[in-house]
């Protein structure tokens, strides 16, 4: 599939099967939310080991009681500016489908908000930046009040390469 079908395949998606629960977090300003059947555990902050020859935006792996997961920093991924850990910073391990095999991942995000429920008629489709941009892992735009949540499919956040590319180091 490439690029520009990849933005139709969104623009096009049901939005009514996308109402339910979200995990909130935020990066900076923004807020943005995974459907809450992805995500295993949050954890707060803790080591990470850093890899040799990974991708800048995948800080490392932590090992979570026995088994060594790979942390990807959603700031560095999502191309904003890089922040120190805060005692809110935390650790977002989720479940991501790759062809028919799950990976467990952790997402480092600033800080967790809350779940919310977004009903299917509070999210739109996510808006068309053209086919040089990639927004095929945003799945809508939730409207919450007077903020906007960038609803995110976790399965498209990374692309296939790079997590080809994570596993065939960790």
């Amino acid at each position: 599939m490439n690029e520009t079908t990849a933005v139709n395949a969104t623009s096009t998606t049901d939005l009514k099967s996308l109402g339910g629960k979200y995990l909130t977090f935020a990066l900076g300003t923004e807020e943005y939310g995974l459907g809450i059947l992805k995500v295993q555990e949050i954890i707060g902050m803790m080591t990470v080991t850093r890899v040799p020859r990974i991708p800048d935006f995948v800080r490392g792996v932590i090992n979570l009681r026995g088994r060594v997961i790979p942390v990807v920093d959603l700031r560095l991924k999502f191309n904003l500016e890089a922040q120190e850990d805060t005692e809110r910073t935390c650790i977002i391990v989720v479940q991501v489908m790759r062809a028919e095999n799950r990976v467990t991942m952790g997402l480092i995000v600033d800080e967790v908000s809350e779940v919310l429920y977004i009903e299917a008629g509070q999210i739109e489709p996510p808006p068309s930046f053209g086919s040089s941009i990639r927004t095929d892992f945003i799945l809508g735009m939730g409207k919450v009040g007077n903020k906007v949540v960038m609803l995110l499919d976790v399965d498209k956040v990374l692309s296939t390469d790079e997590v080809n590319a994570i596993g065939q180091v960790v």
